[in-house]
């Protein structure tokens, strides 16, 4: 590949935090309308290096080349006047705003003092047209799927006349008829010019898509290698040196005792849409119960009812036998109801707090945080070494804030803080989100471990292998009502994504 083939070059790039350096001599070439995967374990360097290139961290050294000329980018808005763009996982919409007011929000066209609406729709309507990508312009995001709602954050970095796209774990809410389609439109993006660089954990997803991977470990580039030349379990072992883990659960653990029974949950919006209805299940002591959905169709206010975050319309949650439906959430977590959440920065940790006090969150009033009326800083610091050494949290110390760990990291320090309050149900909501092959192998250990030890888990995933392998029953979520009632052991990720997205019959549950 000659300099003149290049869309990006990143050149012996250094970056160092307090205790850790995140990125060391790094060095990545990514051509000229290609599609380009980034791969590695969490901590690896990944998103560090990707947001030098955005423009959201200096590099402490090296070079930056976009198109053969040196760039220093101080911030995404340098990057953007350059052309690149990023998508990241958590997507940046507002809701209650338009596809058209949600792409041109910061980048609004004029005509004199007044945004130029047409311009932009049309704008919007030719790079659909374009990239395979067409939406209405006029719809609220909020009444978008998932897969859309990803749609629109592609088209307006693409508004903003970006011809880099670097895409942050682009199919980790989809279901596989959404990859497909979204790996359709990179492919045209790529032939019609447009240079893609993406993070992945999907190893099969990376070789199925990518032309060439990039393979980063412990803060380096190890590999660069070509789809054809390496399989998952190669590409594994570059990784984190050891094969790819699978999810299967072969043995039956399931007793006859109900650890939680939900019966008839209803729960309608301030404007009367009803987002829960009439939801009722149960599970068993040494029990998986996976519930897989396009997100948006109910998982978040099921959560939220079952924790006591919301009062739903309607309903009762039991607990061991006991009705908790009046209780507090922290009631509910001395009980023995622990909780996984969906989203680790907004829900899960205190980012700016140190470990030790993000290990205490939700177990405050019990020990070995507590004793009588007091913090017991000495039983939380202890308490958060063994979360840290039992889950292989990287991290220089528990005194660090939550926010100077990688995600991964982040989300090994939540899973094992729950794990290791020896809850009785436990609700897990996307478990191994953005996270490496080891840890996500390590989770799923942990999760089969305390089933056989009688653990009730409630497993919410967009991992569709990840909800068959470790499910002993499997419910479909779709609009807000449990519309399926599978086998894990009989169906498909492209079965289980036909009942998500609508299209499956209906099966009673």
């Amino acid at each position: 590949m000659t300099e003149n083939d290049r869309a990006v070059e990143l050149v012996d790039i250094t970056k160092t935090f307090p205790g850790v350096i995140a990125n060391d001599n790094v060095n990545l070439s990514v051509g000229l309308a290609e599609i380009h995967a980034i791969v590695g374990e969490n901590g690896a360097g990944k998103s560090t290096l990707m947001n030098m290139l955005y423009g959201m961290i200096v590099p402490d050294s090296g070079e930056i080349r976009v198109r053969g000329e040196v760039e220093h980018f101080r911030s995404p808005k340098d990057a953007i006047d350059h052309g690149i763009g990023m998508v990241h996982q958590h997507f940046m919409l507002a809701d209650n705003f338009t596809v058209l007011e949600n792409i041109v929000l910061g980048f609004e066209p004029r005509s004199g003092l007044t945004i130029d609406f047409k311009e932009a729709r049309e704008k919007i309507i030719d790079l659909g047209s374009r990239y395979g990508m067409t939406i209405d312009p006029n719809t609220l995001v909020e009444h978008l799927s998932v897969g859309q709602r990803q749609r629109v954050e592609i088209l307006k970095v693409l508004f903003r006349g970006a011809s880099i796209l670097i895409l942050d774990e682009p199919t980790a809410v989809l279901v596989p008829q959404e990859v497909d389609e979204l790996f359709a439109n990179l492919k045209v993006l790529r032939d019609n010019g447009v240079t893609l660089i993406f993070i992945s954990h999907k190893l099969d997803e990376v070789l199925s898509v990518a032309d060439s991977i990039t393979v980063m470990r412990g803060g380096k580039t190890v590999a660069n290698v070509l789809p054809s030349d390496v399989d998952a379990g190669q590409l594994a072992e570059l990784m984190v040196g050891s094969e790819l883990p699978v999810p299967e659960t072969t043995d039956s653990t399931v007793t006859d005792t109900v650890a939680l029974r939900v019966e008839g949950i209803t729960h309608r919006s301030p404007d009367g849409r009803t987002l829960l209805d009439d939801v009722s299940l149960s599970i068993h002591n040494g029990e998986i119960v996976g519930i897989a959905g396009v997100e948006g169709n109910g998982q978040s206010e099921l959560i939220d009812a079952l924790m006591g975050v919301i009062r739903p319309d309607a309903g009762s949650v039991e607990l061991d036998g006991t009705d908790i439906s009046q209780d507090s959430t922290m009631k509910r977590h001395e009980l023995g109801l622990g909780i996984i959440p969906e989203d680790r920065h907004r829900q899960g940790l205190l980012l700016n707090a140190p470990l030790w006090e993000n290990v205490m969150l939700g177990h405050q009033s019990q020990p070995p945080f507590v004793k009588g009326p007091f913090i017991d800083m000495k039983g939380a610091k202890s308490a958060t070494e063994a979360v840290v050494d039992r889950f292989d949290v990287k991290t220089p110390n528990i005194n660090v804030p939550a926010l100077a760990l990688s995600g991964g990291n982040q989300q090994k320090l939540i899973v094992g803080k729950e794990m290791m309050a020896n809850p009785n149900v436990l609700i897990a909501a996307h478990p191994t989100r953005g996270i490496d092959v080891g840890a996500q192998a390590a989770i799923w250990d942990e999760l089969r471990d305390a089933r056989r030890a009688g653990l009730a888990v409630l497993l919410i995933s967009a991992d569709l292998d990840e909800l068959i392998g470790l499910s002993d029953t499997l419910l479909v979520i779709f609009d807000g009502k449990i519309v399926a009632s599978l086998n894990p052991a009989e169906v498909t990720p492209e079965i289980l994504g036909s009942y998500m997205t609508g299209v499956g019959q209906e099966v009673a549950s």
